[in-house]
């Protein structure tokens, strides 16, 4: 579940955008949803422009694991968070993810801590 949910980061910091899609392919199901306090979007074009949305609400953060990937069954939970590369993140959250024949079905975020002016 580590590599998976390294692999979940790396899509949400993939800028480029042929292959941000080709890093949503390889991790997430063809109907996957993403549902968070802000949003909730399906399959992989949906998923891709809540990505790139992000992207551009935040320019030039990026998405980190804040602690450890905790798993069972076909279901992992973990931390993340989101800042300057070289700052301290402002945005933190947690995601639980349900998993499906080794891809991403379902993920559920949830948002910690989140500054007023963000």
């Amino acid at each position: 579940m580590n590599t998976l949910v390294a692999q979940y980061l790396e899509a949400w910091n993939t800028t480029e955008a042929t292959a941000r899609k080709a890093a949503i392919a390889r991790v997430f199901t063809d109907t996957a949803t993403y549902t968070d306090p802000l949003m909730a979007v399906t399959g992989h074009q949906g998923i891709d422009a809540a990505i790139a949305a992000a992207q551009a609400q935040f320019p030039g953060w990026t998405f980190r694991l804040a602690g450890p990937v905790d798993a069972h069954h076909d279901q992992v939970r973990f931390t993340w968070e989101l800042g300057p590369a070289d700052a301290p993140a402002v945005v933190i959250g947690f995601d639980v993810a349900i998993i499906d024949n080794g891809r991403i079905a379902n993920v559920y975020g949830f948002l910690d801590k989140v500054p007023a002016t963000v």
